[in-house]
């Protein structure tokens, strides 16, 4: 990407590279949430397991642990979907924004 602006999301929707870097951070949050959540589980899993005592307390807050990162990514998802809805609803109430597109759309095709 050049950083000006993208068009490939259809209906003439455009997207600034800022909005881009935002989507790309908020998606890497997210990604490194869900690898903590894998290891989390899997120690669940082994304390589980082992059926120690200390093990199995020590599950209460690994679980507690678990579904705080899940309520994160629940919010990261919604933060991401409006800033995407109102990513799409200013380009599409801008009246130049197809114009707009189709120029931009002709430009990467030549690039």
């Amino acid at each position: 990407m050049d950083g000006d602006s993208y068009s490939g999301l259809g209906s003439g929707a455009q997207m600034d590279g800022k909005v881009l870097q935002a989507f790309q951070k908020s998606f890497v949050q997210v990604q490194n949430i869900l690898d903590q959540n894998r290891l989390l589980i899997n120690e669940i899993n082994k304390n589980h397991e082992s059926k120690l005592p200390d093990n199995l307390s020590r599950n209460v807050g690994l679980i507690r642990e678990l579904n705080s990162n899940i309520r994160r990514v629940v919010e990261l998802y919604t933060d991401l979907s409006a800033a995407f809805a109102r990513s799409v609803q200013a380009s599409s109430s801008s009246p130049s924004a197809e114009a707009d597109s189709i120029g931009t759309s002709k430009k990467r095709v030549r690039d």
